[in-house]
């Protein structure tokens, strides 16, 4: 057995080389001159490589770092280096984005199911944490790293096994609890150990695990959220001045607009949530406050972007036929910093909904439609699928939710520059061109020219879209209930809310009655590719 377990080490580190290793091979065999230029090249041409004599943290010789700036296909530019010393032979490499930090933090959550998912780039930052959650392992912000799945998987073997052999003869408890995560890690870089889970949390924004236009719901999600005040801390972004935001004494003061929002004011620029304020006087503003439909209200609040004071502009608005709704928007003077987001007020329906738009004509392009952030999005005739919480909260057209869907997916797979949409020459061809098809199919929805069925399916029933002949039915416009399953509530947070005095005098959860509703859905087949829901009417 321990033959074949030292086979199997080897079979992963002769598997495959890593993209890392590739491009500090490249790195490396770089000819430079005595002057630092490479040869042949125009002398106004900008160096590929720059070599600086560095101190050997090993023997405490001069060796000699490389850095090499490099753009990677649907990300961004970062800076590769690598140290390595003549004199012992030692080496280290690290990578570092380029860029600025980004206005919101992104976490990034991939479900590897297949061969072809571990050859997927990894690009992990020295802030962001990496948790593998079938074993829940974390590896915790530190050396930055641009490897794929596969190659996250050997580092953190490489890791484990450092001392195994010494560790068996002086601790062998330690050494078999070592091992229990040693051996399904190996399967897991022998292909043999399928599915499991990666996240990678980066408070920064410049970390990235790469997509895929395959992608199915509950495969691949990306979400941004807004920093906290310590994590803007921990990036050197600073705090927000106190003195600004609670004088101490009272709550901050909240305007009111008399001049209703526009409708362009509502829709503009609408992404993922907004920030919760952190004050506890920011929090009460509104208390003694008349919220009226159609005004619009301003509130202290600090940027998320950089900490500054900033605004939170509030509107509450009623969409006919359906409920209540606030839109709230976030900016910030100092660093142009925007973000809007969509909430639904009322009581937690007891039923889930499936909303069915047929879009036949442009015409149907210019319905209002409302996708909350628990919301679920289908469109089969383009391949699309938006899982809950990628979006956010938005209150659009369908047209202009297909155009976000389509400018958040390219800016993705391109960089905002390539108006050629080449895709960075590390981007094959067949993968080229299989995404130059699914953009074709999308800009044609956005055009009318081809017909599609969207699909909004909220466990919350807060998604909406636009009756114009209401309230006379729709032939165009379907919907259904359906009961959610437990899965779902447990991970909506409905299973722990109590809202019902027990006989003890305690809250306990409420009950509803099986026979209730009976009726008002009927019984559907579950969506292929999508786990909720598991139990309809």
């Amino acid at each position: 057995m321990a033959d074949r377990g030292e086979t199997d080490r080897e079979d992963v580190r002769e598997s495959r080389e890593s993209p890392f290793a590739t491009l500090q091979k490249r790195v490396a065999g770089l000819k430079v001159q005595d002057d630092g230029t490479p040869p042949n090249v125009e002398e106004d041409e900008p160096e590929v490589v720059d070599r600086i004599e560095s101190l050997c943290i090993n023997c405490e010789e001069n060796g000699e770092t490389r850095l090499f700036l490099t753009k990677i296909p649907y990300f961004r530019e970062i800076i590769i280096m690598s140290f390595s010393c003549d004199h012992c032979g030692f080496e280290n490499t690290d990578v570092q984005s380029a860029g600025q930090i980004q206005e919101r933090g992104a976490k990034y959550t991939l479900n590897v199911t297949h061969v072809d998912d571990m050859e997927r780039q990894i690009v992990k930052s020295d802030i962001a944490v990496l948790h593998l959650e079938k074993l829940d392992i974390e590896v915790p912000a530190g050396r930055g790293r641009l490897t794929n799945v596969e190659g996250v998987i050997c580092d953190i073997l490489k890791d484990l096994e450092a001392g195994q052999r010494q560790r068996k003869k002086d601790d062998p408890d330690l050494w078999q609890k070592i091992d229990d995560l040693v051996q399904p890690l190996l399967k897991m870089a022998l292909n043999q150990n399928f599915p499991f889970k990666i996240t990678l949390d980066d408070p920064s924004g410049n970390s990235w695990i790469e997509p895929s236009f395959k992608d199915k719901a509950g495969k691949y999600q990306k979400s941004e959220y807004p920093r906290t005040l310590e994590q803007n801390k921990a990036l050197g972004l600073g705090e927000a001045p106190s003195s600004t935001l609670d004088n101490g004494n009272s709550p901050p003061e909240v305007s009111r607009s008399e001049k209703p929002l526009s409708s362009s004011d509502l829709t503009a620029h609408v992404v993922p949530q907004i920030p919760t304020a952190s004050n506890p006087t920011e929090q009460d503003a509104l208390e003694d406050v008349d919220i009226l439909e159609g005004h619009s209200y301003s509130l202290p609040t600090p940027c998320p972007g950089c900490t500054k004071p900033a605004h939170l502009n509030l509107q509450l608005i009623n969409i006919p036929f359906f409920k209540q709704v606030v839109v709230s928007a976030v900016m910030c003077t100092e660093c142009n910093y925007h973000a809007s987001d969509v909430k639904t007020g009322g009581e937690i329906p007891r039923l889930g909904k499936r909303i069915y738009l047929d879009v036949r004509d442009p015409l149907d392009l210019r319905r209002d439609i409302l996708k909350s952030e628990t919301c679920y999005l289908k469109i089969d005739e383009i391949d699309v699928e938006v899982a809950p919480g990628t979006m956010g909260g938005r209150f659009t057209t369908v047209e202009g939710l297909l155009t976000q869907i389509r400018d958040d997916t390219k800016g993705t797979v391109f960089d905002t520059d390539d108006v050629e949409a080449r895709g960075g020459d590390s981007m094959t061809e067949p993968k080229r061109q299989a995404w130059t098809r699914f953009f074709d199919k999308l800009d044609m929805a956005i055009k009318g020219e081809l017909q599609c069925t969207i699909l909004l399916e909220d466990p919350l029933a807060n998604s909406y879209v636009q009756n114009p002949w209401a309230p006379e039915p729709d032939e165009r416009l379907r919907e259904e209930e359906y009961k959610r399953s437990q899965e779902v509530e447990d991970d909506l947070g409905l299973s722990d809310m109590k809202t019902q005095m027990g006989e003890g005098g305690e809250y306990e959860r409420e009950t509803f009655d099986e026979s209730e509703g009976k009726g008002k859905g009927k019984a559907v087949e579950r969506l292929p590719n999508y786990e909720p829901p598991d139990e309809e009417l």
